[in-house]
């Protein structure tokens, strides 16, 4: 896919207009062995893609602040033999023209190039404590830039966490990006319902998941935005069960939590339903609990909320549903205030989406949590996670329920992204075919 090079050149034109005189320098993802001679399906860093797409390794981009702004790129050489065998790769001189630079270098010339931009600069930005590898090298180049004072050459004498001005920048999506997130949430929600359509007992955990992997790649999108969790039974109390392998049994629910990436772009969509395609009524009191909640907080999601409204609702309706179901006992704002809720509830309603499934951007500003404005987007994802206990009518033991869906922050509210089926009555009339 070709770049629009305009939209990740005016993202460094805004890093550069906020950061004023300095250097800020990021790198993409290192490639990671797996085992032996193999690697990892490569994935770049998504701070560095996100200022420059471009999807190489062993690649880095400084900007230059100041009176005379400089984009520069450090990519691989341009090679034919390597290209044989690894593939297409465009070299700095390519790179350059495609992607928007106003210089290109081989990444073997950092250590020549790199200290020469710090040179006499007051200010060095990168992602501090990120990769110590990474922290070892910044340090090498700039001691090689004071080995120079008695020149009368200096280094930066501040260092900034780049985070602060990047981390900012990429929480509010704009048209492009929203784009690719709403492609990103139509793959994933075309993959649920084939995986609701292919459940049925006697199957296993992992042929739904082999469905979702399958559907994902028809749709175009590069790879799941994470590991895939298809939990039935018991397995669905657990938060982050990956393993994937047991077999689909009669009267057990299905949890799923997958989603694909596109175009950089994860989705996160987490939908549960009964294996056989029938609620029992425990289940069926339990999924609409757990909907009613995620129902109350998707209301909260609006320009002039703040970030933990929606979890707020969602933990009152979950909490007096528990009073009404026999799993908790007391009153309502008591329960709450002691968090008595988190014996059942124990995570929170949701997270930045983006680039990264936990994406960039803090949740709190000067210690309040901050305001919802348009062009944020973010998942919705209250659950019940209900493990047996003497204590608990064993007609709810190991029901373990989560739904999960995509949401941007709009002017006059908020758009809902993914939209596999979610009432009771939608998802029993899909899985009869």
């Amino acid at each position: 896919m070709q770049p629009d090079s305009a939209i990740y050149y005016a993202r460094r034109e805004r890093v550069l207009n906020e950061m004023g005189e300095g250097v800020m320098v990021v790198a993409t993802a290192p490639e990671v062995p797996r085992n032996r001679d193999t690697h990892y399906p490569y994935r770049h860093d998504s701070y560095f893609y996100w200022l420059t797409g471009f999807a190489e390794p062993e690649a880095v981009v400084v900007l230059v602040g100041g009176a005379e702004p400089r984009h520069i790129l450090f990519c691989r050489e341009k090679n034919e033999e390597r290209e044989i065998w690894d593939g297409f790769r465009y070299g700095p001189a390519a790179a350059r023209e495609v992607f928007a630079f106003d210089e290109a270098f081989t990444y073997d010339a950092l250590d020549l190039e790199l200290p020469k931009l710090l040179e006499n600069q007051p200010m060095l930005a990168y992602l501090i404590g990120r990769d110590m590898a990474w922290d070892t090298q910044m340090m090498g180049w700039l001691n090689t830039v004071r080995g120079k004072a008695r020149s009368g050459v200096h280094a930066p004498n501040k260092m900034v966490d780049a985070r602060i001005w990047l981390d900012e920048m990429r929480l509010i999506k704009d048209g492009h990006e929203l784009a690719l997130m709403r492609r990103a949430a139509e793959i994933s929600t075309g993959a649920h319902r084939a995986a609701m359509r292919a459940t049925r007992p006697g199957g296993h955990e992992y042929e739904i998941e082999a469905e979702l992997l399958s559907a994902f790649r028809r749709g175009g999108a590069e790879a799941p935005a994470y590991t895939s969790i298809v939990a039935s039974g018991a397995n669905a109390c657990v938060l982050h069960y990956v393993f994937n392998n047991r077999p689909l049994k009669e009267g057990d629910l299905l949890l799923i939590d997958a989603a694909a990436e596109f175009g950089s772009y994860a989705a996160d969509i987490t939908r549960t339903f009964p294996v056989n395609g029938r609620f029992t009524a425990a289940q069926k009191d339990v999924y609409e609990l757990v909907l009613a909640a995620q129902t109350a907080a998707i209301a909260a999601v609006r320009p002039g909320s703040h970030w933990n409204d929606p979890h707020e609702a969602a933990v009152r309706v979950l909490t007096q549903g528990m009073v009404d179901l026999g799993l908790l006992h007391g009153e309502v704002d008591g329960l709450i205030e002691s968090s008595a809720y988190s014996r059942f509830y124990m995570h929170r309603t949701g997270h930045w989406l983006g680039m990264d499934v936990h994406d960039a951007g803090e949740y709190k500003l000067k210690g309040e949590w901050r305001p919802l404005v348009p062009g944020m987007t973010l998942t919705v994802e209250p659950g019940l996670y209900i493990r047996p206990a003497d204590d608990v009518p064993e007609a709810f033991w190991n029901i373990g329920i989560r739904i999960e869906d995509d949401v941007a922050v709009t002017e006059s509210g908020c758009e809902v992204l993914t939209t596999p089926p979610k009432t009771v009555a939608e998802i029993e009339d899909w899985m009869k075919g």
